[in-house]
């Protein structure tokens, strides 16, 4: 990939660039290329607000003004060619906040999936021991760092609950986080999670940032949650149960990741991938914010 190679040739020369420097000053000309690789990704990608309507058909987002969403396509642009990870993620989209840009090193963002496995059944979800849940969910992480190891990935480690989880019954939301740790990282990795619930499945909403930023992301947390609506026909108290199928899992097994092993990983492997290669894009983050702020209140 033709951006990813210049990154480790680029890094060092970017990390002496100011806030003032545009890509025309005291450039070589293999930085000029990065430059015009990266410009061509970012006019690539268009900020979107308001209502969106998700491709799967049932659900929603009402986006306001303090976030955006980039399409399906704009998102795999942005974990591939940005963040360095491997093609083929499909999503439904992602949703950052407004004022920052992939390209900063300091960017969060939230990817958007649907898990359609059924009606999810909220009837235990006040009986469940949450320190208990989590030594299970250790057990997990633990048993799955040989295979991880085995396929060139470093070891996880479940550190604990960085936020604990917490469902709503009224809007049939959930939300939780934990705090891993990857290999001999020295910052650990924040993944906190939110559960819609649906007639027929969960969206999944999954954010991807660092451990420092769980405070800025606490304060966002309720604008997040209110983002995400099933469309009627979709919701949950819509659920019949003569014609509707029910998930053969509850609440304790969408924390645990047991059904979504496979979407968990990734999820962790892209927060790992998402803070090594940002790296590269110290020097040009300041210039692709300018610019995004315009392309975002044309949008």
């Amino acid at each position: 990939m033709k951006l990813l190679q210049l990154l480790t040739a680029s890094i060092i020369a970017f990390s002496s660039l100011t806030i003032a420097d545009t890509p025309e000053d005291n450039v070589t000309a293999s930085e000029a290329q990065y430059y015009s690789e990266a410009q061509k990704i970012f006019d690539s990608l268009t900020p979107q607000h308001g209502e969106i309507k998700l491709p799967n058909g049932v659900a929603i987002l009402n986006v306001p003004e303090s976030f955006y969403y980039l399409s399906p396509e704009d998102t795999e642009t942005v974990l591939v060619k940005i963040w360095g990870n491997p093609p083929g993620v499909k999503t439904l989209g992602m949703l950052f906040p407004s004022g920052v840009t992939p390209f900063d090193k300091d960017s969060w963002g939230v990817t958007v999936e649907y898990q359609e496995d059924g009606y999810v059944s909220d009837d235990n979800a006040d009986e469940i021991d949450y320190a208990e849940l989590l030594t299970q969910m250790k057990t997990s992480v633990d048993d799955a760092n040989m295979i991880r190891v085995r396929e060139g990935y470093e070891e996880i480690s479940l550190v604990g609950w960085a936020e604990k989880p917490y469902y709503d019954k009224n809007t049939h939301k959930l939300h939780w986080a934990k705090e891993l740790k990857f290999g001999t990282q020295e910052l650990n990795t924040l993944n906190y999670n939110i559960r819609v619930l649906g007639r027929r499945g969960v969206l999944v909403l999954n954010f991807i940032a660092g451990m420092d930023q769980l405070e800025l992301i606490d304060s966002k947390i309720e604008t997040v949650l209110n983002i995400a609506e099933f469309n009627e026909g979709s919701r949950y108290t819509d659920f019949n149960p003569n014609i509707d199928t029910v998930a053969a899992y509850g609440i304790g097994a969408l924390i645990a990741g047991k059904v979504a092993a496979k979407l968990g990983i990734l999820a962790t492997v892209l927060l790992f991938l998402k803070k090594f290669w940002i790296l590269a894009f110290l020097g040009v983050g300041a210039f692709f914010k300018r610019l995004f702020g315009r392309k975002d209140n044309d949008s």
